[in-house]
């Protein structure tokens, strides 16, 4: 079974091949955790990593494994106490922001039932696709959510979820008009999430999701000031609902290096 918790030290690499060709790539820290089983750290270090339901979907006033459970009851899967695993940046200081969290949902017998890719825009909205990946981890789903201002609410996601061992590797590809749009990688390697670690990594990438949503706005004022057409947001409910599972066949996956194929 994948250790948990951990931590991996990762590279966020965009790359926008629609309108206007941009690339960006920057080092981030994420934590992989046991929703069942979340770290108790020393009392001076939990101000620099918590894990709060309000940050993940579903009622903030349960617990985010019950929260998991009930999303997955909504769409017929039951994990009878299976493992689920999240990927996601912590809360720190009192900030935290996550533009994917990912839950590996497994059976009580260690199989994986399924994926649930949580993804939150810069807007305070959030939204969940659940996920079947084959074999190797492929999965796909049209696109449901406003993220960008400069990408309209439509085409379809391919996506690689392994789940992460030593090393980390998810990317996802928007594709629009039969052809990528946009195209994401998280690629990373784990260390232990031991007292000694975690300091560390505060003192090497200290306020790490403040910083993460800085780079966010600074790369779409360098968009819109190279005079990029804005996708209004749709008006209407805040879209926080669960998207239903995708059954569409993965069709062009990128790869660690960004590459697409």
């Amino acid at each position: 079974m994948t250790p948990a918790p951990a931590i991996y030290d990762a590279q966020v690499r965009h790359a926008r091949h629609r309108d206007l060709r941009t690339a960006f790539a920057h080092p981030t820290q994420l934590w992989l955790v046991d929703l069942d089983a979340l770290p108790e750290l020393p009392f001076w270090l939990r101000p620099f990593a918590r894990f709060r339901a309000e940050d993940h979907l579903g009622d903030p006033a349960r617990s985010i494994r019950e929260n998991v459970d009930e999303l997955l009851a909504g769409h017929g899967v039951d994990l009878a106490g299976g493992r689920v695993l999240m990927l996601a940046h912590a809360r720190e200081l009192g900030h935290v922001f996550n533009p994917i969290s990912v839950f590996w949902c497994h059976r009580a017998d260690g199989s994986l039932a399924c994926v649930v890719a949580e993804v939150h825009n810069t807007y305070g909205g959030r939204h969940c696709y659940l996920l079947r990946p084959d074999e190797r981890g492929r999965a796909g789903a049209d696109k449901d959510f406003y993220v960008s201002p400069f990408l309209e609410v439509r085409g379809h996601y391919t996506m690689s979820l392994p789940p992460p061992g030593e090393r980390l590797a998810v990317a996802v590809t928007l594709h629009q008009d039969g052809r990528p749009a946009l195209a994401a990688t998280l690629t990373g390697t784990r260390r232990p999430a031991t007292t000694r670690e975690i300091v560390r990594s505060v003192l090497r990438r200290p306020l790490v999701t403040r910083r993460t949503s800085l780079l966010i706005r600074l790369h779409g004022i360098a968009l819109w000031l190279r005079r990029l057409p804005i996708v209004p947001r749709p008006t209407g409910p805040p879209q926080n609902r669960p998207a239903p599972p995708a059954e569409h066949p993965p069709h062009q996956i990128v790869d660690e290096e960004g590459i697409t194929r």
